[in-house]
């Protein structure tokens, strides 16, 4: 009797999630309130939706279904994902504090010839957000400066935003450190090296096609003022980048990162050995909350799975694919709807990993091009909700139309096209994939 499957009705307390928290986040959007997605907290909506996968299947007994949900929510992948959360915030944190997002940016708007204002806010923005590893603090740090920009040379300010946007999730989508490649490429069992390779090849055409676009569009303008950085500061987002890419232990990069950020702070004087542990310790407290959303979410998704539910979703998918591109396109949206509808792509990951995991072993799909594949829909999906935190940044700073905005994200459309590409031609196949198919 305790083997009992559900099928499709397995998804109902992940359902009863989404209603929740996704209508509660609509019905205050539409009332005008403030960070309408917060006011029912995600977490109180996915403890019901636990709550609701407890109680099922009664003739179970409930020692065994907690255990069941324990034993995914603390498996080690997702304790690893977690370990990881905490050293990205803390480096986030402590590199921020040292002076090294400012640096960041000034370095970059120093460079930035007058010809090529907009296209030169993409590149800055894909640099820093590859850097620092969120699209929400690129934005948050870009914005303003670049809107200022725009405003005194009578640049195109939709068009300007488009760009601080685009950029912010570039980075956002490649970055060792941002919580989308860390969930993506550890959900499917990808190296996040390999899942960064993937993700560049797709991205470098769309990201050239973007500075195409904006520079010829862009016009020209001048940065005024003085922007001061320091090339120290610099450095340990260089070393943490460089050290990833090579294939060392992103644990152990980060926390060498964390440890540059206090030197450095404290050899310049910005910083006290005080502060830096503060600073780590704030940043850290800022993934807190994604933290166990992730550990919970594994743990809501384990109970499914022993209810049937994953078994029937694949097995439903599978009886509608004819080929491997199908499943391919199928992944793709599955976290790409999921991140529009959450308004929040590390969630629709983590939610949709270890789903596009059990489909691309049926269609030997390589764990890196998974990782690839959901973490490019799942942020550019969101990059094209009006109502996403980076728009409402950009369109709270000024007066210009989400719509106005949209219409100029060059980046994500293309983006978007040069995947499909690659999925309606099987291009980027590894050689075991490529094996498998001749056999």
């Amino acid at each position: 009797m305790e083997e009992k499957k559900y099928g499709a009705v397995s998804f109902l307390p992940l359902l009863i999630f989404l209603v929740l928290y996704i209508g509660s986040g609509l019905y205050f959007t539409f009332t005008g309130a403030e960070s309408a997605f917060s006011k029912f907290p995600r977490h109180v909506a996915l403890l019901i939706g636990i709550v609701i996968a407890l109680l099922m299947n009664r003739n179970m007994k409930l020692d065994k279904k907690i255990d069941i949900f324990c034993e995914n929510a603390g498996n080690s992948g997702v304790i690893i994902i977690g370990l990881i959360y905490l050293l990205a915030g803390g480096f986030q944190g402590a590199a921020k504090a040292m002076g090294g997002v400012e640096s960041v940016v000034n370095m970059g708007l120093t460079f930035i010839p007058s010809s090529l204002l907009v296209p030169g806010v993409f590149v800055i923005s894909s640099f820093i957000s590859t850097a620092i590893g969120t699209s929400m603090g690129t934005i948050a740090a870009m914005a303003p400066i670049a809107i200022g920009v725009a405003e005194a040379a009578d640049l195109n300010l939709p068009l300007t935003c488009a760009a601080v946007i685009g950029g912010a999730y570039f980075g956002d989508n490649l970055s060792m450190i941002s919580d989308t490649t860390i969930s993506a490429a550890k959900g499917v069992g990808s190296e996040m090296k390999d899942k960064f390779r993937m993700n560049f090849t797709i991205a470098l055409p769309a990201a050239i096609v973007a500075i195409i676009m904006y520079w010829s569009l862009g016009g020209v303008g001048a940065i005024m003022g003085e922007h001061n950085y320091e090339i120290i500061r610099v450095i340990p987002y260089i070393v943490v980048l460089a050290a990833a890419l090579i294939g060392f232990n992103v644990c152990g990069v980060l926390f060498i990162g964390i440890v540059m950020s206090g030197l450095i702070g404290i050899f310049e004087g910005t910083m006290t050995p005080l502060k830096w542990a503060q600073a780590v310790g704030n940043g850290m407290s800022d993934v807190f909350s994604i933290t166990i959303v992730a550990m919970l979410i594994s743990g809501l998704i384990g109970l499914i799975k022993y209810y049937g539910g994953v078994d029937w979703l694949v097995n439903s998918i599978i009886s509608r694919i004819n080929k491997r591109k199908d499943a391919e396109y199928g992944i793709g949206l599955l976290a790409g709807l999921l991140s529009a509808a959450l308004v929040n792509n590390t969630i629709a990951i983590i939610i949709s990993a270890p789903i596009a995991k059990e489909i691309g072993k049926t269609y030997y799909i390589a764990p890196k091009r998974l990782a690839s594949l959901i973490d490019i829909f799942a942020c550019s999906f969101l990059a094209l909700t009006p109502y996403d935190g980076g728009m409402l940044i950009v369109t709270g700073l000024v007066d210009v139309s989400p719509l106005a905005v949209l219409k100029y994200s060059f980046y994500i459309f293309a983006l978007i096209i040069t995947t499909c590409i690659t999925i309606q031609f099987g291009l980027l196949r590894t050689d075991e994939e490529k094996i498998f198919k001749r056999g």
